[in-house]
């Protein structure tokens, strides 16, 4: 019997702290997550239109094998200066891959297109890196989830989007967790009403408890972006399991079918859809072949669930181009 660990986010894999920040004016934000030290990193991309920093080093076959902190953001290219604020408080506390006597943090990072949400992005200076600095102060065990963080100004095809997270303990013991910014072209809703894509895996009524919509059409897709680089959905999957680098990436492969069945479509073209994996390695896996594959079961669902959990706890704010998906489905 598996069930959600004791905050339902991905911060139940022991070790693992998020941390968020927002600009309200902007309608955008960057979220952090890290450990108190190193882990094991891997990437899978899926989608047609990504924004990455740092991510050619997380092959298994590169030198570097662990990461300091991985990043989450908006704005687009201007939103992987995120990470450098991440790298640069990661350095002041001594931390960092060693080369003679530096310290230099690996800290990959995705960002979300959030330009055209009504937010205010006359800046004249960068507020990435701000945000990122912010974020890793705010770091914790408890962060808030829907309009939040890197999710403050993400959207989908008709709703407001945000910051999704879930966790699972599984049979074997092991945590895994999702943490995802929701900014896809797809819907995360059927047709026209309030049931989820991601009906079937809900766990005790996270997300509204509607349970599957009683029809749909498959043939059906939802337009309201529609332009290259307008939408993407990254996320991490993390566990406490113990996994070569190799292994961290086929979790990430796997939990894409997390993705794939709460949001219809995704991996389109427009999508930059990505997923993290990160693997604390603090419990041995037993199994060398149905442990992994239990991993990646784990991980699918948990992302599955946290992308109807970022919509679902989104908040409204003047401005918005889009819904919130309650203020859309629940009476007053």
């Amino acid at each position: 019997m598996m069930a959600p660990g004791p905050l339902n986010l991905i911060t139940d894999v022991p070790g693992l702290m998020v941390g968020n920040a927002a600009d309200a004016r902007v309608k955008t934000g960057a979220t952090v997550l890290l450990s108190d030290r190193p882990f094991t990193a891997a990437v899978h991309v899926m989608g047609g239109a990504p924004g990455t920093r740092e991510t050619d080093l997380l092959a298994p076959d590169k030198t570097v094998q662990q990461v300091d902190a991985l990043v989450l953001s908006g704005g687009s290219a201007f939103g992987l200066d995120a990470a450098s604020g991440v790298a640069d408080g990661l350095r002041a506390e001594g931390r960092g891959f060693a080369v003679g006597d530096q310290r230099v943090p690996i800290v990959p990072g995705a960002i979300i297109f959030d330009l055209l949400n009504g937010g205010d992005k006359t800046w004249r200076e960068n507020p990435y890196k701000a945000l990122g600095a912010a974020a890793l102060r705010a770091a914790g065990a408890e962060f808030s989830l829907g309009t939040a963080g890197a999710g403050t100004g993400a959207s989908v095809a008709d709703l407001k989007g945000g910051l999704g997270s879930a966790s699972l303990v599984l049979p074997s013991g092991h945590t895994v967790g999702a943490l995802v910014v929701v900014n896809a072209l797809g819907q995360v809703t059927v047709g026209q009403g309030p049931h989820f894509w991601a009906a079937p895996f809900e766990m005790a009524g996270e997300y509204g408890g509607l349970g599957p919509a009683p029809t749909f059409d498959p043939a059906a897709m939802a337009h309201h972006k529609g332009r290259a680089g307008e939408a993407t959905t990254i996320a991490i999957v993390a566990t406490d399991a113990d996994l070569t680098q190799a292994q961290a990436t086929r979790m990430a492969t796997a939990a894409h079918d997390g993705m794939a069945r709460a949001i219809y479509p995704s991996h389109t073209p427009m999508d930059g859809d990505l997923v993290f994996a990160a693997a604390t390695g603090a419990r041995p896996v037993e199994d060398p072949i149905w442990g992994p594959l239990q991993l990646g079961h784990g991980a699918a669902l948990c992302l599955a669930r946290a992308i109807a959990r970022g919509v679902w706890h989104a908040t409204p704010a003047p401005g918005d181009t889009v819904p919130t998906w309650k203020t859309r489905f629940t009476a007053d």
